[in-house]
């Protein structure tokens, strides 16, 4: 399924599930592709090119692509785990996420990427309170040049979203559940719901494990090859 309505259409309900998907069940079933889901390959036997999987299934390949993608990054700080504290990649997460729409208590977002600006986009068009912490002096620095990140800081904050940049995040605080976030500096924010979104890193476990070169990543050449030249990688 498509991902980038996750955080803004899906999470807001404006999108039903289905329309999330690339391609209905039929579609691989006329294109005769087997399409095995809720299964996670375990291993990769170069040598006799065959991909085991969780469920004790065996896959011989010809040809095989790795496309595991890049989870979000965790945070490690104190208060991690408490209830309350979300992060967003899957249809899951969106759906564990949509509840604080109608919830009360502000909405702590630490990281001003695509997906904490359009969560926190998406919970001020709700009426929810909610603050932006940014370590960085704008938002959007990795990816995005000073006019674009202007622009953005300064459309959030016409909506009354309370825009922290330069903001050093130290920890959650709450006994089983959510109560506040704390600042390096001392400050404590009220919240109910916080959402971390400070990037991502690329699932290469697998790959690691099977002896292919890893460079932060999979490493390929131009054709996306890996250092075994049956295999592929994308993502």
């Amino acid at each position: 399924y498509q991902r980038p309505p996750l955080s803004k259409a899906y999470l807001k309900s404006e999108l039903e599930e289905p329309r999330l998907y690339l391609r209905p069940a039929e579609f691989y079933e006329a294109q005769k592709i087997e399409l095995h889901l809720g299964v996670r390959a375990t291993g990769i036997d170069r040598r006799a090119k065959i991909v085991s999987t969780d469920d004790g299934g065996a896959h011989s390949y010809d040809v095989l692509l790795i496309a595991t993608g890049a989870p979000p990054r965790q945070i490690t700080a104190p208060g991690a785990d408490l209830r309350g504290v979300h992060y967003l990649r899957t249809l899951a997460d969106s759906d564990s996420l949509k509840p604080m729409l109608s919830a009360p208590g502000r909405v702590v977002i630490v990281g001003a990427g695509y997906i904490g600006l359009e969560v926190a986009a998406v919970a001020r068009q709700a009426g929810r309170e909610v603050t932006v912490l940014e370590m960085a002096p704008r938002v959007l620095a990795r990816v995005a040049s000073e006019p674009v990140s202007e622009f953005y800081q300064t459309l959030h904050r016409n909506n009354s979203v309370d825009l922290r940049l330069g903001a050093a995040f130290a920890a959650f605080e709450g006994e089983g559940r959510l109560h506040a976030a704390r600042l390096k500096d001392g400050d404590v924010i009220d919240c109910e719901t916080a959402l971390v979104g400070i990037g991502a890193a690329p699932e290469v476990t697998l790959a690691k494990e099977s002896g292919l070169e890893i460079d932060n990543g999979v490493v390929v050449d131009e054709y996306a090859r890996t250092s075994d030249p049956a295999i592929f990688a994308a993502g």
